[in-house]
């Protein structure tokens, strides 16, 4: 099997499968009355089966599985076991068996710590702190990544379609980006995470038959982070490229930083305060509807993906000049959608529950 073939192979194995297994995990779900009910934190107004993370999560399983004699034993192997992690944990808290500090303190650290083990680690710190100090720093960074952008996937899903068709967007380009820069494993494991986010999503667009839950929202989250760190494009000047995952990723780390700034501002707890207070909420809010603002997301996600696209071609002073000016552009969206409409949520009274309408 060739290179091509591959990547093929595993686009179409995930795309097929989930797809396909979405179907029996839906009736699944609705059998045991595993399903999301409507409140005054959600969108949806009826029941909506709950547990699509598991299709999600069997079709890259086989995906990479199929494909994994091309790749190291270890790593593939590592990326399965985090991804099985977080895909358990996720399913306890949607069923309310585990805390939900548990997830964010002890489960997201353990899959980045079982990637580390693998060798799958960030390289930033150490190329300009020798020794162990930098490796150190690295290691830290890593579990703070694979934390942060589990986290931020796990609270952006929270409209019907957002989730995945954010996380096929980042995989789509970061398949690009791996291919652009012959990196096999991270080419085919985007093909992979974007064949099943694809066929995710045939269910889950606006209207939504069936929710992932926040086992499927911290699986695709996981599986970005690892994506994250192992695209490593050859021949560019350092230290500009971080900035490509962190593109790719835009819009996850933007809704995060949103939410997360607005929620302290009224002192609630960014994770544990759910309510209709995200970017997407706030573009529906402006007219867009609930599928115009997801759309206006996905067309923000593949803008920042164009623009890592960029990044190895420019130099470190236009590089960070294009930081610099969305970073600035951030900050003046984050002010600007503080003066939009939108539901303000009291102080949480005790633990609150997310579900995947209850970000």
């Amino acid at each position: 099997m060739n290179l091509l073939n591959t990547d093929l192979a595993a686009f179409v194995i995930a795309l097929i499968a989930t797809l396909s297994l979405t179907v029996p995990v839906r009736s699944l779900a609705l059998h045991y009355g595993l399903v999301d009910h409507p409140g005054p934190r959600k969108v949806h107004l009826k029941p909506i089966p709950l547990m699509g993370g598991i299709a999600i999560y069997l079709g890259f399983i086989l995906a990479m599985w199929v494909t994994r004699h091309h790749f190291p034993r270890l790593q593939v192997a590592a990326i399965a076991l985090g991804a099985t992690l977080v895909v358990a944990v996720g399913f306890l808290d949607d069923r309310g068996l585990l805390h939900h500090q548990v997830k964010l303190f002890v489960g997201m650290p353990l899959a980045a710590l079982i990637l580390i083990a693998s060798g799958i680690r960030a390289q930033l710190f150490s190329r300009f702190v020798p020794g162990t100090p930098g490796v150190v720093l690295d290691l830290c960074f890593t579990v703070f990544w694979v934390v942060g952008i589990t986290a931020a996937f796990s609270i952006l899903d929270h409209m019907d379609g957002l989730c995945a068709g954010i996380a096929a967007v980042a995989a789509a380009f970061f398949t690009l980006a791996a291919i652009l820069n012959g990196q096999i494993m991270v080419r085919t494991l985007g093909a992979a995470v974007l064949g099943a986010a694809l066929g995710f999503l045939r269910w889950n667009f606006n209207p939504a038959k069936i929710f992932m839950g926040d086992g499927g929202a911290m699986l695709l989250g996981f599986l970005m982070a690892t994506l994250g760190l192992k695209v490593r494009p050859e021949g560019i000047a350092f230290p500009i490229d971080w900035l490509i995952p962190i593109l790719i990723l835009g819009v996850p780390i933007f809704d995060t930083s949103l939410v997360s700034i607005s929620r302290t501002r009224r002192g609630l707890l960014p994770f544990t305060s759910p309510g209709k207070d995200h970017t997407a909420h706030r573009l529906s809010n402006l007219g867009l509807g609930h599928r115009g603002g997801v759309l206006v997301l996905y067309c923000m996600g593949a803008l920042f993906g164009g623009l890592a696209l960029l990044v190895p071609h420019l130099s470190p002073r236009l590089a960070y000049s294009l930081a610099a000016i969305l970073i600035a552009g951030g900050w003046a969206m984050v002010f600007l959608f503080e003066c939009v409409a939108y539901e303000r949520q009291e102080k949480a009274q005790g633990s609150a529950r997310k579900t995947q309408s209850q970000p």
